[in-house]
């Protein structure tokens, strides 16, 4: 067994021994949101937004970008589990700063070992053999963090599965000092119609 999963395995033991009353939790979250926002390690969306469990649905992926199955999920968050406002969240620093689509499917192809990150940028440091399959995703890499959550706000707002009364919200997470700035705009774009 590795050391992770022995980790993980008795943190979840020590957790389910205290578990009570959380096992009678609504499946609609209580709070009646959902936030969509980055995987980064880093961020903790039940404390930056107050956050206890069942409050809240928490949709999370790289650069918490506005792709189809974010969007999935959130149509599936309101239109059978009640949600009635979205957060779009980003953050500073992130990773999905760092490259385009072309530096990560040349690296792909290269090697499916870990990359490393220089002062240059991704460089590849493993062994071959790669794969060519990287050029056919999108990786929705983000060269302007402002730019990007008013994209992801407004392509959940003009999605046609996504009710207009909804109101959605933009906002970057600072990892230097944990608030949430609101993106100028995103409160407009994402008004509801």
């Amino acid at each position: 067994m590795s050391q992770i999963l022995d980790e993980v395995l008795k943190a979840n033991e020590q957790y389910s021994q205290g578990f009570g009353e959380r096992g009678r939790l609504a499946l609609p979250p209580a709070r009646g949101f959902a936030i969509l926002t980055c995987m980064d390690a880093r961020l903790d969306p039940a404390k930056y937004a107050g956050l206890a469990e069942g409050d809240a649905h928490v949709i999370r992926n790289a650069g918490g970008r506005a792709s189809d199955d974010a969007i999935r999920s959130l149509v599936i968050s309101y239109k059978l589990l009640g949600t009635r406002e979205f957060f779009v969240i980003h953050h500073t620093n992130c990773g999905m700063e760092f490259f385009t689509n072309e530096v990560i499917r040349n690296l792909l192809a290269s090697s499916l070992e870990t990359a490393q990150l220089t002062s240059e940028g991704f460089k590849d440091v493993g062994k071959g053999p790669g794969s060519r399959a990287g050029e056919f995703m999108e990786w929705l890499s983000i060269p302007d963090q402002r730019q990007a959550v008013l994209d992801d706000v407004s392509r959940i707002r003009n999605h046609p599965l996504v009710p207009s009364s909804i109101p959605i919200y933009g906002y970057i997470y600072d990892v230097a000092n944990g608030k949430l700035v609101e993106v100028p705009g995103a409160r407009e774009a994402g008004a509801p119609r």
